[in-house]
């Protein structure tokens, strides 16, 4: 049997992207590379296993079982390169260095920001830098090490990054930030407002006004379904202080996740649910190994302490 050269990680990391994308065009344009660089690249690797890594499928293609067992253990190499890394790094004192974190929009006023201010006080020598993303694109950053930290969220409904096998993704580890419960916005002089006790089953006969699609949406009528009745959506609003400005006009009433916070305004109460209100699990995704780098560690340290606060009654 021929030796096997060592194969490098960046033509195995060309190859995960290969995977992921299904095109050498998408995997160029997601590696910054040239088509033909990209091939290049998988060709070199090809012939440094000695084995075919891809075959033609129509005018595409496709990649073999070899590469299918390449990328198994490749996956393995990027964990302990990782692990490595944070070692390496907890030798430092942990109090220089560079963490970038990305997160969808409500979380970057209610966790991120927060996070990075209580950092600049406590780490002065640590610098962030953020990024609005919404996962997928998030995850897909962070594998490629474009970003080091992802806020993101889930419900049973909506489960966070799955590999193939549907559980959660091995690449990633994931740090339990907090349960931020939704809570529901009424209008001014709304029958509930001064209710001593609010269930969502009080308001089976609102209208309601709801996130246009996504996990907010889905949420917020699969809560109705498990209260007991169908709402009768009027209005479809993707933006939270749209949404509040909808329901002062009287046009419905919604629910929003405290996390949001949008800005005070008149004539509208935002109010918890005496109890069984729904919630989303929001959460820290790091890729497996980096979780101890002294560096990152911070970052999530102080994501979990706001975190608290943010979704505080």
């Amino acid at each position: 049997m021929r030796d096997v050269a060592d194969p490098d990680l960046r033509k195995l990391r060309v190859l995960r992207e290969l995977s992921e994308r299904g095109t050498v065009s998408a995997a160029a344009q997601a590696l910054h590379l040239t088509p033909q660089a990209v091939s290049q690249q998988i060709s070199s690797l090809a012939r440094e296993l000695g084995v075919p890594l891809t075959e033609p499928s129509g005018r595409r293609l496709r990649l073999t079982g070899e590469a299918r067992i390449v990328l198994r253990y490749a996956d393995a190499v990027f964990t302990q390169v990782e692990r490595m890394r944070a070692e390496l790094a907890a030798h430092r004192s942990g109090e220089r260095g560079d963490v970038a974190v990305a997160g969808f929009s409500t979380t970057l006023s209610a966790l991120i920001l927060p996070a990075v201010a209580r950092l600049r006080e406590t780490r002065p020598l640590l610098r962030t830098s953020l990024a609005e993303v919404d996962p997928p694109e998030s995850f897909a950053l962070l594998h490629r090490g474009q970003t080091d930290v992802v806020i993101s969220a889930d419900t049973a409904l909506h489960p966070g990054p799955a590999g193939e096998d549907g559980c959660l993704d091995a690449r990633f580890h994931r740090v339990a930030l907090c349960e931020d419960p939704f809570d529901i916005a009424l209008p001014d002089g709304h029958r509930l407002l001064d209710s001593p006790r609010l269930v969502l089953a009080d308001l089976a006969q609102e209208t309601w006004i709801f996130a246009t699609t996504g996990m907010c949406h889905d949420i917020g009528v699969a809560a109705c379904a498990a209260a007991g009745f169908a709402p009768r959506a009027s209005h479809a609003i993707g933006d939270w202080d749209a949404t509040l400005a909808a329901v002062r006009l009287g046009l419905g009433v919604a629910l929003v996740p405290r996390t949001a916070r949008p800005a005070p305004r008149p004539e509208v109460t935002v109010r918890a649910f005496s109890e069984g209100a729904p919630s989303r699990t929001v959460f820290a995704a790091v890729r497996e190994g980096s979780q101890t780098s002294p560096e990152i560690a911070a970052v999530l340290d102080a994501l979990r302490t706001v975190a608290g606060a943010a979704v505080a009654g």
